[in-house]
């Protein structure tokens, strides 16, 4: 019997509410098979860089690195315009300049953490960690900086944090594309059909959370950090649109100049392209 398909998704609400039906079966799983796991961010990069992984949500700057080996699905990413990672400061009125202070990362391949080096590159330390301590550690004094994701977004002021810079609005600003954060990958060995029933899977899967919201909120609070539905749906606003439903020429575009953008700086190497999968 052929083994199922490793699948992987991230925890944050956005990925929980669109997969839901798919984690629940109520979409039909086109005689495929899956083991559905859930993980942090970080954890997903490293284990799809490791190879250990089918298919799986990732940084899109993580993508790039392996982009020989796994294409993006049309369905299933988050990008768009006001949706960017925030840079924020233990102190009001502070912006990295000096090498003695500490910048805190959620993650050495995320996209957060791509944007804080192309645009504060040799400021200050950067440490990396889940992104959930990101916030917690700021307050208690243990960096200067921090690159704020997810449900942080929303929470920050509560939290009497103190905001340096949007780094999704600088990008739009310079670029004028939306934002690519993460995406739905899978690797190449699975073969054409095999990859265009998942992206089949995983639009019919969004389709149905579209169609009946308030179905997926069990599933979004389980794995939530933040557990106030008001706040998880306002993640689910902001990151799931147009280009989740597709990709796009829009969507590929802003893949393309975020590959150009982060080979420019060597942070990526060689002339890896992202190729994305339509059913």
């Amino acid at each position: 019997m052929t083994r199922p398909i490793r699948l992987a998704i991230s925890t944050c609400p956005n990925d929980t509410f669109a997969f839901h039906a798919m984690m629940n079966r109520l979409v039909d799983w086109r005689g495929l098979e899956f083991e559905i796991e859930l993980l942090d961010i970080q954890t997903l990069n490293e284990k799809l860089l490791a190879g250990e992984l089918d298919a799986a949500k990732t940084s899109f700057h993580a993508a790039l690195c392996i982009a020989d080996e796994y294409g993006v699905f049309s369905s299933g990413s988050a990008l768009g315009f006001g949706v960017g990672p925030l840079l924020l400061a233990a102190k009001p009125d502070s912006v990295p300049a000096k090498r003695e202070e500490l910048t805190l990362c959620p993650g050495k391949h995320t996209t957060a953490t791509l944007l804080y080096q192309l645009f504060y590159p040799n400021t200050t330390r950067v440490r990396q960690m889940v992104f959930s301590q990101i916030m917690p550690d700021l307050k208690r004094g243990v960096a200067d900086f921090g690159v704020c994701i997810h449900e942080g977004r929303f929470t920050w002021q509560s939290e009497g944090l103190a905001l340096v810079e949007d780094l999704g609005t600088r990008w739009e600003k310079e670029t004028g594309c939306p934002l690519p954060l993460g995406g739905i990958v899978g690797a190449w060995r699975l073969g054409d059909e095999t990859l265009a029933k998942i992206q089949g899977v995983i639009a019919d899967s969004l389709a149905f959370a579209i169609a009946n919201p308030d179905a997926a909120l069990p599933t979004m609070r389980h794995y939530a950090q933040e557990f106030d539905d008001r706040v998880l749906m306002q993640h689910v606003e902001l990151y799931v649109n147009e280009w989740t439903v597709s990709l796009g020429k829009v969507g590929a575009d802003a893949l393309d100049e975020l590959a150009n953008r982060a080979r420019s700086i060597g942070l990526v190497e060689g002339s890896q392209m992202l190729r994305i999968i339509d059913g």
